[in-house]
């Protein structure tokens, strides 16, 4: 499965996240920029289940994850539909991507911060309308945090 986790603001957001997985015993694979994976942290942050991706330019990154879960019996990838920790007008579209060409559900991850607390849920299975389901995911975000989200672009 796709799990994404919104807001993503700050470098708390992974430390809480991966707290939360590790707890609840789930291993997953998670990306962040490619300059994270340099010496010498590079080794740590690949056996946290780092993959790293260079934001700079068009690499294939969706089709790589795609083949990633065809080749794998289990995988959970972890994403911040954001794409980074800034603001920013618009959510990226390549979890979306993943998931549709994966045949995979995307899980839901709301990061609370006024409450102090982590939601789980719930799951959407992408349907290949893109807009639709993006507006439903947006939504639930909303919901859940009581604020609306930006949309998405490609």
């Amino acid at each position: 499965m796709v799990v994404i986790g919104a807001p993503h603001t700050s470098n708390w957001d992974f430390v809480i996240g991966l707290a939360a997985a590790f707890s609840l015993r789930l291993g997953f694979s998670w990306v962040g920029k490619h300059v994270l994976f340099r010496p010498p942290a590079h080794w740590l942050f690949r056996w946290l289940g780092g993959v790293p991706v260079d934001r700079r330019a068009s690499h294939g990154f969706v089709q790589q994850m795609v083949a990633e879960f065809e080749s794998r019996s289990q995988f959970l990838l972890a994403l911040a539909p954001e794409g980074t920790r800034k603001t920013v007008a618009r959510w990226k579209t390549g979890f979306y991507h993943i998931a549709h060409g994966a045949r995979v559900p995307i899980v839901i991850v709301t990061f609370d911060k006024a409450r102090k607390e982590i939601h789980v849920g719930p799951i959407v299975t992408p349907s290949g309308d893109l807009s639709a389901d993006l507006d439903r995911i947006l939504a639930l975000y909303a919901e859940r945090l009581g604020t609306p989200l930006l949309p998405a672009t490609g």
